[in-house]
């Protein structure tokens, strides 16, 4: 029996998808769809070498964002809450 092949690959062969844009202070924001890769550049140029490199030169991975895109690198990451500074303080008397 022929096994059927899938037409596309493996989501962990798959190129990550990054999106391109601008923030409310003109500066490149690049971000995967993750939120866990992705920087701030001063132009379009550094900001899809920036993509190129981290999809092994392969440019079709980034999305074009029109408008304000604000970089957010916490959406992806759990960022553990910190006790507010008057406990801490409240914590180390006691």
């Amino acid at each position: 029996m022929k096994q059927e092949r899938s037409s596309e690959p493996p989501s962990c062969l798959q190129s990550p998808l990054f999106m391109v844009g601008q923030d409310s202070h003109g500066n490149w924001v690049v971000q995967d769809q993750s939120g866990t890769r992705g920087g701030l550049f001063v132009d379009r140029l550094d900001a899809l070498r920036y993509v190129r490199a981290e999809n092994a030169n392969r440019t079709q991975a980034y999305v074009a964002v029109s408008g304000v895109f604000e970089l957010d690198m916490s959406r992806g990451i759990r960022i553990p809450r910190q006790q507010p500074l008057a406990e801490v303080r409240r914590s180390k008397v006691a």
